[in-house]
């Protein structure tokens, strides 16, 4: 089966849960002329960017390129410093040292937290009161509730998740109302109840609905020729045969879009983001907007309890519980209540927040032309460049360069760019060519008279994943048997991880035991007294390596291991081979790389050097090197892939709900977004996923989630192999160094203070 979709949910959530004082420059532009000064003679600093979606809005940016425009624009109520803790006092600002040097950082809040005895926590915050949006109008404790409201509205589609906290009061806000889209489509096209629609409205909204349906289909069959997947000839069935949907011969694409809406029991919004091969069925439609309005139902809250404005600047947030990840998503964007929504409909004392609740045209509609507190002003996006200019209002001081140009460029033109003047900073890949041609520019350094080189550790690394269920013994994930069949192969795996990462990065990552980012302050350390080597004991709980051993010693030590795991497994061993696999286990599997079908990939190696350990010990491990990424993350989704390789993006807070959360034995919880990729399912791993959760004392969440780890490990579902190093290049010749900020770290990038960058 083949698939292809925009894959950004992983990337998302990591960028939503921590937004506080982050954006990343990626690069891109198809642009090659030299950086013009403008007309009053202002020559502007370019940033190098991959294509934008126009979606600059600070409620409904999706992409993180998008998300960095409406950053530059923007203030948020929380602010971090270096290690990605929370300013608590950024009013007076906090002194914190780093690196040998103290930093003082400022915010445009005081927050204090206080955990009362009947389990309630209070957020208080108070807003200084000097904070002016761009266009001159004054920042009040009304933008800020304004904000939390959009983001807990009922119909809210974005990607912040502040209306899943445990704030009291907003189940019960959000409860009772639904969209007219969800209802219209619940209710089905031979619908006669009109309680909540007309019949007019009901018959536009299914033939608008049919025809996107019917589009989405045809858009999967006509993707899979184009592809070469199938052939110009073939049937719309054949075409969803390939796709993972059997059909009847003579089908239409109406019948795979109706066949595909009752594989996922009516749930549109996941299928589709899983099935598609492009688009979504919402945009697909004419006039999906008019849809998402919300209709009342049943009983519903008129306000948030848990929000409660305390002053003329100052707000208390209530929680019904210790949550420590509930910091993280209070630190909104303050977005001005008169640009989004309308004066006229906001009276706090009777319950009207600047918009109709379940009604967001008035915020959507300014989705592509931000406006706010931040450094700079959005001017326009044409022709690949969005156009800042200063904001001489901003809090922290107007930016001392007047222009800034976020500039579309290819991935390959980023280097380029900035030795031949079109890009005065980016972030190129740093791989093995790119730094050798930038000491090649600056004869011999990576720091030098044309490109000044900053790298920080990735917030994030890699992994080699592998499915509980499709690499089990009689079909329990949970098993022994189980987890020594998955412990073999990532026994092998394991180690060949120096060598390859080595060979792939050199000095600009290091192999990491546990999956965790180095970054993260939850992560292990080598001089933990129960730090361990992952994968490096046998099925007896004995070391397989000594000190003394060479690199073929250590080799033949693994391939000796792993072959006991096999055994544990329930596989027949003789002579040293496997002869035959137990019950509902293979003697074949197959490993999936996004490696451009051309082997690009840190963990390439890892993976020939393991298909030929493997097929020593008489397993077949298959490689399959994807040329289209895509393809492995709806593979995933389908739960087809036996094995793969990727890469995790990182949170400032090492909650693990996401990834590893199954929700087994927790009625009312669902499984963790991303959880289905692994099938875990472990009662006790959950438990210390939510205890850690429940705590805000760092101590015990790093002994919890150490706990967490070890446990992951125990279940052979995912191998951690590299953290990588980000590299961000400057024009030395054109960016005054001496300015740009000063111990840039993975949580303090170049921009965090970007208002005291000059040029030369």
């Amino acid at each position: 089966m083949v698939k292809n979709r925009k894959w950004l949910a992983i990337l998302l959530s990591a960028a939503m849960a921590m937004s506080l004082n982050t954006f990343g420059v990626m690069a891109g532009a198809e642009e090659t002329e030299a950086v013009e000064d403008t007309a009053d003679g202002e020559t502007p600093l370019v940033v190098g960017y991959s294509p934008f979606n126009s979606k600059f809005s600070p409620f409904f940016a999706e992409t993180a390129y998008d998300q960095d425009v409406q950053k530059m624009t923007n203030v948020y109520l929380l602010n971090s410093d270096r290690t990605g803790a929370i300013i608590y006092k950024g009013i007076e600002g906090e002194t914190i040292e780093y690196n040998g040097t103290d930093y003082t950082y400022y915010g445009p809040a005081d927050l204090e937290v206080t955990e009362n005895e009947d389990g309630t926590v209070f957020y208080d915050f108070t807003l200084r009161d000097d904070l002016v949006f761009s266009d001159g109008e004054p920042v009040t404790i009304d933008d800020v509730i304004f904000s939390m409201y959009v983001r807990c509205d009922p119909t809210y589609d974005g990607s912040a998740t502040l209306f899943s906290q445990p704030i009291e009061g907003l189940a019960e806000y959000r409860s009772g109302v639904d969209t007219l889209f969800n209802l219209l489509v619940a209710a089905g096209e031979d619908n006669t109840d009109y309680t909540y629609w007309d019949e007019e409205t009901q018959t536009a909204f299914w033939a608008d609905y049919n025809q996107a349906g019917e589009a989405f289909a045809q858009e999967i069959v006509d993707y899979c020729k184009a592809a070469g997947y199938n052939a110009e000839d073939d049937s719309v069935a054949v075409c969803a045969a390939n796709w993972g949907f059997e059909l009847a011969d003579d089908a239409t694409a109406k019948d795979f879009w109706d066949t595909m809406v009752e594989a996922y029991e009516g749930d549109i919004q996941t299928l589709s983001s899983t099935e598609t091969a492009g688009s979504s069925v919402f945009e697909l439609m004419e006039d999906y907007d008019a849809y998402t309005v919300g209709i009342e139902t049943g009983e519903s809250a008129p306000s948030i309890t848990g929000i409660q404005k305390t002053g003329d600047n100052s707000l208390r947030i209530v929680a019904t519980q210790v949550d420590a990840t509930l910091i993280y998503q209070l630190g909104v964007e303050i977005s001005p209540l008169h640009y989004y929504g309308d004066v006229e409909l906001y009276d706090y004392d009777n319950n009207s927040f600047g918009f109709p609740k379940g009604d967001l045209s008035l915020v959507r509609a300014k989705t592509t032309e931000p406006l706010g507190a931040g450094p700079y002003k959005f001017v326009k996006f044409e022709n690949g460049v969005v156009n800042f200019e200063a904001n001489e209002n901003y809090f922290l001081g107007t930016p001392k360069i007047k222009y800034l140009n976020f500039r579309e460029v290819q991935d390959e033109d980023k280097l380029n760019g900035v030795v031949t003047g079109t890009i005065d900073i980016t972030d190129p890949s740093f791989s093995a060519d790119k730094v050798e041609a930038i000491q090649q520019a600056n004869g011999g350094e990576l720091t030098g008279d044309v490109i000044s080189t900053d790298t920080v550790d990735n917030l994030g690394y890699g992994y080699i994943g592998i499915n509980a269920r499709n690499v089990s013994v009689g079909g329990d994930p949970a098993s022994d048997a189980s987890k020594n069949l998955r412990r073999a192969f990532a026994t092998i795996f394991s180690v060949y991880r120096d060598v390859a990462i080595d060979s792939y990065y050199g000095e600009r990552a290091s192999v990491i035991n546990y999956p965790i980012s180095n970054t993260s302050w939850a992560a292990p350390q080598p001089t933990d007294d129960d730090y361990e080597i992952a994968f490096s004991t046998d099925v007896n709980g004995d070391p397989i390596y000594t000190s003394d051993m060479s690199t073929d010693d250590k080799y033949a030590a693994a391939k000796e291991a792993a072959l006991g795991f096999f055994e544990a497994a329930g596989y027949t061993v003789e002579d040293g081979k496997v002869t035959a696999a137990p019950e509902g286990a293979k003697l074949e599997y197959e490993v999936q790389i996004p490696a451009d079908g051309s082997g690009d990939h840190p963990a390439f190696m890892i993976l020939t050097l393991a298909r030929d350990a493997f097929a020593e010990l008489g397993i077949n491990l298959i490689v399959t090197d994807l040329t289209n990424s895509s393809d492995l993350w709806t593979g995933l989704e389908a739960h087809q892939v036996d094995m793969w390789c990727a890469a995790w993006g990182a949170t400032v807070d090492p909650d693990m709900y996401q990834v590893y959360f199954s929700g087994v034995g927790d009625e009312g919880r669902e499984a963790g977004g991303s959880n289905y990729m692994y099938e875990i399912e472990d009662p006790e791993l959950d438990e210390m996923i939510l205890a850690a959760r429940e705590s805000t004392d760092q101590e015990y969440r790093k002994l919890m989630y150490k706990a967490c780890l070890d446990t992951i490990i125990s279940w052979a579902c995912e191998i951690p192999i590299y953290q990588r190093q980000n590299a961000i290049i400057f024009s030395t010749e054109r960016v005054n160094m001496d300015t740009v900020t000063p111990d840039i770290t993975t949580f303090y990038n170049w921009y965090a203070e970007i208002e005291n960058i000059e040029m030369n």
